[in-house]
């Protein structure tokens, strides 16, 4: 963490405890309890037991309590305290008392004092004085519900969240961010756009409509192209496979609580959350030489797990999703040269949507399996493969899997929000678990290397980065109805109906509007509807066998020979254009 943002980080700090100060005075201090409050990454939220519940409306008086509080000078004084001290000083604070009684005996406990009538439990640092906040520029934007300690056991707290920086500039576009991330949002475009739904009877697992299978379709479609110009087998496995499978991945000890399991004929099975055994038992079933290698095996695997209901999200966290995986079986001498094409795959994909991205290489944790020199060279394979491509990346250090080091690639969206999509990880236990093995040049059994990847990350996430980074209106090979035919009265309907059966015959995806409405208003609908092209159709085009043509993003083009329009809309599709 560079220095700035150690310094903002202790802003938004004690700018929680001006939080809790303010809502104590404003609500009663007997009547607030307080919990926790800590600095995050766009400010600093606090959790707190009242009876009442706190409003939209009462976001400006909070706000200018703050501020009174700010402009008293009011020191932050540091002061260490027994743990019986400190329970006497909390007795009336029982969540306070929660977190003192679980700290070990003996242990020295700090507390600071904002003023001398407010003091909370706290490891710092702050501040010295409330002067120094004077700058800081804040906001308060909801209010949410959370259970203490994040346990459903527990009382739902009310949680006060607050954006802060350490510039008004900052605060002003980060806001903005939001708003423009809001009116993006791929929940309520999805519902607008009549893409996807997620009904209470199936939480956490989506729903396509016709125009969002459409999309989900042409992302598969896409997917599979580049990955049979890449060299790539496709396999399709099982759904549900036996328990014992997954004792033997490791699955069943460190991810059961994330599995649906199901009983058949007194054996259990489970639901698959990741598509890897499968890929493993491919392999199994024939011998293979190092001359095969490297084996490029991919698969486009419905996989559920059991998030917690709170985590789910739209299409970005849910519980049954599409996983675009792929495992590679190769040689020691081969781990660059695949990490290399891999990364060309990542490029060319998130280069055909438009999207920029960062890379990071997670290197060996604590907690690891196998030998440190397979270690070492499996995370320089790593580096040098980014080195020699002039990729720059940041090192995730001790964040590697415990079975190998991996790169991330982190989407960048238009509006500046990143997102975890691609991963390519360094294997270093399944082909051991599995006793996977090939003949060398010598005769003998070797243990591959093995990479899993992913460059969608799931289908499902890549759909909601998309429609979020294109707010809905998706470039033409992408886009559910490509055309909307609108017809200016009666008379030219048949003429209409032969320009779509046209457009139709060519791939093109289209839809005629035939409604008995005014042609302005077929226009404005078509424009909301974020459908690339609109043709509209009257007396005479139908004469000159022309049509003029509307686009989404410039307006009005004028009449164009139907055949000159098929021409270039086909070009826009087949290239992939994003505009």
């Amino acid at each position: 963490m560079s220095e700035l943002e150690e310094k903002q980080q202790m802003y938004r700090h004690s700018m929680s405890h001006v939080l809790a100060k303010a809502i104590k005075e404003l609500f009663g201090k007997d009547n607030v309890k307080l919990a926790i409050g800590p600095a995050i990454d766009n400010g600093f939220y606090y959790d707190f037991d009242i009876d009442k519940s706190i409003t939209d409306d009462n976001f400006a008086s909070i706000e200018a309590k703050m501020k009174e509080i700010i402009e008293r000078n009011e020191d932050f004084k540091r002061v260490e305290v027994s743990k019986e001290k400190a329970l006497e000083m909390f007795k009336d604070e029982p969540y306070k008392v929660e977190l003192i009684q679980d700290l070990p005996d003996g242990e020295t406990i700090s507390v600071y004092y904002t003023g001398d009538d407010f003091v909370d439990l706290c490891r710092g640092p702050h501040v010295e004085n409330s002067k120094f906040l004077r700058g800081f520029a804040y906001k308060i934007h909801r209010v949410s519900g959370a259970y203490w300690r994040g346990s459903e056991k527990n009382k739902m707290l009310q949680r006060v969240y607050v954006y802060g920086f350490l510039d008004k500039a900052d605060l002003k576009a980060y806001i903005h961010q939001m708003e423009e991330a809001l009116k993006r949002d791929h929940r309520k475009l999805g519902k607008e756009l009549q893409l996807f739904f997620i009904s209470d009877y199936s939480k956490g697992m989506p729903t396509y409509m016709p125009k969002g299978l459409i999309l989900k379709n042409q992302l598969i479609k896409y997917w599979r192209e580049i990955h049979e110009k890449a060299g790539y087998l496709e396999i399709e496995t099982p759904m549900a496979m036996n328990r014992r499978l997954w004792e033997i991945s490791g699955h069943w000890d460190h991810y059961k609580d994330n599995m649906y399991t199901f009983k058949c004929e007194d054996d259990t099975f489970a639901i698959k959350p990741m598509n890897c055994p499968g890929g493993m038992l491919y392999y199994m079933q024939n011998l293979h030489s190092y001359k095969e290698f490297p084996l490029r095996v991919g698969e486009l695997g419905k996989v559920h797990r059991h998030e917690a209901s709170g985590t789910l999200s739209g299409l970005l966290r849910v519980r049954c999703f599409t996983q675009d995986d792929a495992h590679i079986f190769m040689l020691p001498t081969q781990i660059e040269d695949e990490v290399k094409n891999v990364m060309k795959l990542v490029d060319e994909v998130y280069s055909t949507f438009g999207l920029t991205y960062t890379v990071e290489l997670s290197t060996m944790p604590e907690n690891h399996i196998g030998e440190l020199s397979e270690w070492e060279l499996a995370e320089t394979a790593l580096a040098n493969a980014l080195k020699h491509m002039n990729l720059e990346y940041k090192i995730n250090a001790g964040d590697g899997a415990f079975y190998g080091p991996k790169i991330d690639i982190h989407v960048k969206d238009c509006i500046g929000r990143e997102w975890q999509c691609g991963t390519i990880q360094l294997d270093m236990q399944l082909p051991k678990r599995f006793n996977l093995t090939y003949i060398d040049e010598h005769g003998e059994e070797k243990e591959p290397i093995m990479i899993h990847r992913v460059i969608y990350g799931s289908i499902e996430r890549m759909m909601s980065i998309l429609i979020e980074n294109f707010a809905g209106a998706f470039p033409t090979w992408l886009a559910p109805v490509q055309v909307k035919i609108l017809n200016i009265a009666d008379a030219h309907l048949d003429y209409a109906k032969s320009v779509k059966d046209k457009l139709s015959s060519y791939g093109i995806r289209c839809e005629l509007d035939d409604r008995n409405e005014k042609i302005g208003k077929k226009i404005r609908e078509a424009q909301l509807e974020k459908v690339p092209y609109s043709l509209i159709v009257g007396e005479n085009e139908m004469k000159d066998g022309t049509v003029s043509v509307r686009k989404r993003s410039v307006g009005d083009q004028g009449a164009i020979a139907l055949d000159k329009f098929i021409e270039n809309i086909l070009v826009e599709i087949n290239t992939k254009a994003l505009n």
